[in-house]
């Protein structure tokens, strides 16, 4: 029996992405936005990602999806540790800094307070949460490149409700998102 859901076409071939009900489906979803912070050879770089959720429980590991047409992405090839940090509704300005601008053009870094964190990435103290992981793993989906982190530091506790991809429409990205 062939599908044609979606999935395949009838000729068993696979279906062309981007269809409209995919893309549907994606949309619902409305995750939480991070910035992802990288720091490698002398170099500072941090995005907004949509892209990223805990991948195991035992031990515990997170995954952060970096497209590979952006800055922060070609820092964090060399890097060796990440920053993940989310943010709540009433840091759009945040949202704005790392989303709306390339680190190609802007130094973010010198706009905002950061720490250095593990392994020397740079962590904003003022997101609503965060952590530090090493990387322990990387693998190609496709334009974007999947982090999986092993965590080793966190902090935070800034209340509210997150920051949500629906919350963040109307921020132009820095760059092409693909």
């Amino acid at each position: 029996m062939t599908r044609t859901d979606g999935t395949r076409k009838a000729d068993g071939t696979a279906a062309a992405p981007g269809t409209a009900e995919l893309h549907g489906f994606f949309a619902r979803l409305d995750p939480q936005m991070c910035v992802v912070t990288a720091v490698a050879d002398g170099e500072r770089a941090g995005c907004l990602v949509g892209f990223a959720s805990q991948c195991s429980i035992h031990p515990p590991r997170f995954t952060v999806w970096l497209s590979k047409a952006n800055h922060t992405y070609r820092v964090a090839r060399a890097a060796h540790h990440l920053a993940v940090h989310l943010l709540s509704r009433d840091q759009r300005d945040l949202a704005g800094l790392f989303g709306g601008e390339t680190g190609d053009e802007v130094d973010k870094f010198a706009l905002l307070d950061w720490e250095e964190g593990p392994g020397g990435t740079a962590v904003l103290p003022g997101a609503a949460a965060w952590f530090a992981g090493a990387i322990i793993h990387r693998t190609d989906g496709g334009d974007h490149v999947g982090f999986v982190l092993d965590p080793v530091r966190w902090g935070g506790g800034r209340e509210g409700p997150l920051l949500r991809l629906s919350d963040t429409y109307d921020i132009d990205p820095g760059h092409p998102a693909g």
